[in-house]
């Protein structure tokens, strides 16, 4: 069951498009420094689910930091370019507003620059100071509040509310579902709700959400790899404000200079919010449930064989880097079976196998669960 499904406040909408570039020469925070322990009155692990379902929340604004280290081989930086690499290591700094379901804004902060994305209504607004370039797009009028913006639903969560309602749509009798130790987040006192998967195949040992004590609002999310006592991904408020934000945040105006592209409204996507929904992609399958899903795709092309070849409209040659597909494939572990060949990547929290006969399988699970996928 997903206890946040009706609780578009919790799924309030923050475009993580806006938190897909690497913070250039940010140093790491590591795990977020823990404060003294605070003592609040006990809750069952049921009261805090209902206080998630009851939370009301007018406005807010802070700053929120990203972490992950998922222990992948240096070979995924031969990926160049690539926005979801960028994700899965490092340390990255946003600031977010939030004022209802319909206005909402983020912005990363670089070294370099800022990018922003604004949703002020129907209009949706981002903006990368880096380039001065801008794009503008109507939303769709059937793009109702908590529902994800196509970029949202294609990217990691931004914000611990997106972290905190991707988890809690994973509730299923799969998982343990118990309360952990209290805990003073961003200055705010907060319970701490622990979801643990039971199938022994999955590579997360556990996650853990710390909900602010009196207004009910995810403050910190993270995972736990397995064999592991600190998060492989972490995404925390160190500052948090609950007075709505003036309106004036939500108002791009486009500084001297700037490009402007305006686009045509996307549908939204399907599914659950801030998922990318495999069942719409007849090429994508599910195999199992829960923790332990894996996914199957078959790629149109051969997995070796050379440098990818450049999409329809994309940019020039020597305007971006190409990806040499076969260096990568060559830095994976060559694996075999009674399922076939391929190569194998592996992370603290997900494995993926490339097929020799084209399929790509992946998962939050033990090589071992995709090898008998791969069977099937």
């Amino acid at each position: 069951m997903s206890v946040l499904r009706s609780r578009p406040v919790l799924r309030w909408l923050v475009p993580a498009t806006a938190a897909v570039a690497v913070i250039g020469g940010g140093a790491a925070v590591g795990t977020f420094a823990a404060e003294a322990e605070p003592s609040l009155p006990p809750r069952t692990a049921a009261q805090l689910l209902v206080d998630l379902q009851t939370s009301r929340l007018e406005g807010l604004s802070g700053t929120v930091v990203q972490r992950a280290d998922l222990g992948l081989p240096p070979l995924v930086g031969l990926v160049p370019g690539n926005q979801l690499t960028t994700m899965l290591a490092g340390t990255h700094t946003l600031r977010v507003w939030y004022s209802g379901p319909d206005q909402q804004r983020v912005a990363l902060l670089d070294t370099l620059g800022e990018q922003d994305v604004i949703r002020n209504g129907r209009d949706l607004w981002t903006w990368q100071s880096r380039t001065n370039t801008a794009t503008h797009r109507i939303l769709s009028g059937d793009l109702g509040a908590g529902k994800p913006t196509p970029e949202q639903a294609a990217n990691l969560p931004a914000t611990p509310q997106q972290a905190a309602d991707l988890a809690l749509g994973a509730v299923d009798p799969s998982t343990e579902v118990s309360v952990g130790r209290s805990a003073t987040v961003a200055g705010q006192d907060a319970y701490e709700l622990v979801l643990q998967p039971r199938d022994r195949a999955s590579l997360v040992h556990q996650l853990r959400i710390a909900i602010d004590a009196k207004r009910h609002v995810p403050l910190r999310f993270e995972v736990l790899a397995k064999g592991s006592d600190r998060p492989a991904f972490e995404v925390a408020f160190t500052e948090v404000d609950y007075r709505r934000p003036d309106a004036d945040q939500f108002t791009f105006n486009p500084p001297p200079g700037v490009k402007v592209t305006e686009e045509k409204a996307g549908a939204p996507t399907a599914g659950k919010p801030g998922h990318a929904d495999p069942a719409g992609d007849p090429k994508v399958r599910a195999v199992g449930s829960g923790w332990t899903t894996v996914l199957v795709a078959r790629l149109d092309g051969p997995l070796a064989g050379g440098r990818a070849p450049a999409k329809p409209g994309a940019p020039a040659a020597g305007s971006e880097p190409d990806v040499d597909v076969s260096k990568f494939l060559g830095g994976l572990a060559a694996v075999n079976g009674d399922w076939g060949s391929g190569r194998l990547l592996t992370s603290k929290l997900f494995s993926v196998l490339l097929t020799d006969d084209g399929r790509v399988l992946a998962g939050a699970v033990t090589p071992e669960r995709l090898y008998e996928a791969a069977r099937g």
